[in-house]
């Protein structure tokens, strides 16, 4: 019995795939409701052509909002430091360039209705910064008054409230590296000053260090 030798994707199809996607990141970054139609025009390809990739739009989306909450996760969940409040700084401002290029959708990910979908891949982030939150709290550098897993998610909000900003109101990329940190250092329990003076006695959370 002869076992059929899978076939790779034909490479016009692969690259029309990959097209369609860096496509979607670019029209839905303006328009979080743009229509499959708006998506394969910029593509340079058919709606047709589309459902040859994805059965609907939300497939599409699944897929997108996979692959930026991978991408994230990825990103983010390798950084480490022995201070947590520098950790979680720097978590902050990664989060910044990361998406810098793709803030709607990057708040259309976490926020929108398809959020359920990046919960598995970034747990691991978020297991992250809950043990930063942990360790700041028993080291007396992170307020205790709250307990760790609301403070992570007051956090996690105070980081996208910088990026939603971003979206309605334009902010210089190094303001916004500062900002992303200040709301954040602000929300664990540092007052705006000792925030303003945390950062700038850490080198590493400059903004050269973190371009």
């Amino acid at each position: 019995m002869t076992i059929p030798t899978l076939r790779a994707p034909r490479r016009d199809a692969t690259e029309n795939r990959a097209a369609l996607i860096a496509a979607a990141k670019v029209v839905l970054n303006t328009n979080p409701d743009a229509s499959l139609e708006s998506i394969a025009a910029e593509a340079g390809l058919s709606r047709r052509a589309v459902y040859g990739h994805f059965a609907s739009r939300d497939d599409l989306m699944r897929e997108l909002v996979a692959i930026g909450a991978e991408r994230v996760a990825t990103a983010l969940g390798s950084i480490t430091h022995e201070n947590p409040l520098v950790r979680i700084a720097l978590i902050a401002s990664g989060l910044w360039h990361e998406v810098e290029n793709i803030r709607v959708m990057a708040v259309f990910t976490v926020r929108g209705p398809l959020k359920h979908h990046t919960d598995e891949a970034l747990r691991p982030l978020r297991q992250g910064v809950l043990g930063a939150i942990h360790a700041g709290q028993a080291e007396g550098g992170i307020r205790p008054d709250i307990e760790a897993p609301r403070l992570a998610r007051l956090m996690e909000d105070a980081m996208f409230a910088v990026l939603e900003e971003s979206t309605s109101y334009a902010i210089p990329i190094e303001n916004g590296h500062r900002l992303i940190m200040l709301n954040v250092l602000a929300t664990i329990g540092l007052g705006w000053r000792d925030a303003s003076d945390f950062i700038d006695a850490h080198p590493e959370l400059a903004w050269k260090a973190a371009s």
